[in-house]
């Protein structure tokens, strides 16, 4: 017990940064989110002021954003969804810039960082089962909030698991490694199958 713990203790008072790869990542993803979340968010206010409003980018009956919009899963926690993106994505381009300009942080930092993509990718995929399966739409911006998010949330948790700060068996740290882009193109290649499936006859009508 004593000696998990010590372990523990080294671990959370380590630093660690990181090369411009994971660095301009985050700062790719974040922007990419952000700009997500800031055009659904002005939409938003556009839609409330003349519900006749449409989106640019509801284009067809499944593609169309102004649907996601007026649902009641497009403000889960009592206010616009994409609201949160603002704040999230906006720190992920704060994280990714210190990191570029050479900052380290402990291991808390990075725990702290990574439990953040874990909430990221639960909400979005519960988000993606709501659009497909219960809304019946399509948002181009929220895909787009949804690639970004599921590419942050699998490099920095293969950060962690390699740098020691998330507890994995040597073989998946060894996985990670030699393959860290294979997870997030697993996971995008499944999400784009169930958008290719869900509206089968659309996409091929």
């Amino acid at each position: 017990m004593a000696g998990s713990t010590a372990q523990h203790a080294r671990r959370e008072h380590r630093t660690a940064g990181t090369g411009r790869g994971l660095a301009l990542l985050l700062v790719v993803t974040g922007v990419a989110g952000l700009l997500a979340s800031w055009v659904i968010t002005l939409d938003k206010f556009k839609l409330l002021q003349d519900p006749d409003f449409t989106p640019g980018c509801s284009l067809n009956p499944v593609v169309s954003c102004g649907s996601v919009m007026e649902s009641d899963q497009a403000a889960a926690f009592g206010f616009p969804n994409p609201m949160l993106g603002l704040v999230a994505y906006g720190i992920v381009i704060c994280v990714g810039v210190n990191l570029l300009a050479g900052a380290r942080f402990p291991g808390w930092y990075w725990l702290t960082l990574a439990t953040g993509c874990l909430f990221g990718v639960g909400f979005v995929s519960w988000l993606q089962f709501e659009s497909l399966y219960r809304i019946n739409a399509l948002c181009l911006w929220c895909c787009l909030a949804w690639v970004a998010t599921i590419v942050l949330f699998w490099y920095v948790t293969s950060f962690g698991v390699l740098h020691g700060f998330l507890p994995a068996p040597r073989w998946l740290a060894a996985f990670l490694g030699e393959f860290t882009w294979l997870p997030p193109v697993l996971h995008l290649g499944i999400v784009g199958m169930l958008i290719l499936t869900r509206w089968w006859d659309f996409w091929t009508s």
